[in-house]
């Protein structure tokens, strides 16, 4: 039971950090079929060498790794509800209503959600947030994003949870991605930049401003970077183009 508690932790902490089996191999020191059968729960015999070898390769201490083997952890997604809260607790000063998991297909057998919808109804401004720990892949996770906006955009005028508006006027509504700041991820986005770049047009630190103020929000979707202290910072992918909110 230790065993796949423990392999479990490291298949979790591995994916958080952004790394291969193979790259943790090298790492501490072991074969690349040892992290796999550690993984799957098979690391009863091993030596409490090797476990500190392979919680050091994914940046945990020892005690720190048994600390997350569920059971003695907090929820397995909880870098990803932490960033949920941060992102809902900052939007808050800027007046957005916060729906964590919006359901954006309620009555099917497996509904699809948001992580955050956020909702401003004075200015009738709505925000499809996807918090990104990591990408697995980046062509369904942006094809996802404008599946989840145009949901969002035919729930607004029917349901009474976001106040809808009832006069004719529209919403505008727009796609975020916040993204976990790790050397993968910033790696993904700079090789790919010129296609970030073109999906996300939106002015960085115009979305800031929208979020924590009574700014409008930008024109164009947005991508803000999530720290370790789970900040949101500017992308800056849209620098270089004109930008009605500025850079």
């Amino acid at each position: 039971m230790v065993a796949a508690r423990l392999g479990t932790a490291l298949r979790e902490a591995r994916a958080i950090a952004g790394l291969k089996q193979a790259e943790v191999a090298a790492r501490a020191g072991v074969s690349q079929s040892e992290i796999s059968r550690l993984e799957h729960g098979e690391g009863q015999t091993a030596s409490i060498e090797t476990w500190a070898c392979v919680a050091a390769a994914v940046g945990e201490q020892f005690v720190g790794f048994l600390e997350l083997a569920p059971g003695a952890s907090p929820p397995r997604d909880i870098e990803h509800l932490r960033r949920q809260s941060a992102l809902i607790e900052m939007a808050a000063a800027g007046g957005w209503r916060a729906l964590p998991e919006f359901a954006i297909d309620p009555g099917a057998t497996r509904s699809r959600s948001i992580d955050v919808a956020l909702i401003r109804p004075s200015a009738r401004e709505a925000i499809a947030v996807e918090v990104w720990d990591w990408f697995d892949d980046v062509g369904a996770s942006l094809r996802g994003l404008d599946a989840k906006v145009t949901a969002l955009v035919r729930r607004l005028p029917a349901d009474s949870a976001v106040d809808s508006p009832g006069d004719g006027n529209s919403w505008r509504v727009e796609g975020l991605f916040v993204v976990r700041d790790t050397r993968r991820n910033r790696a993904i986005v700079a090789e790919l930049r010129p296609l970030f770049a073109a999906r996300f047009t939106g002015s960085s630190t115009a979305w800031l401003r929208a979020l924590d103020s009574a700014a409008a929000m930008p024109v164009g979707h947005g991508l803000l970077w999530s720290d370790p202290r789970r900040r949101l910072i500017a992308s800056r992918l849209a620098a270089s183009r004109p930008s009605p909110h500025g850079a």
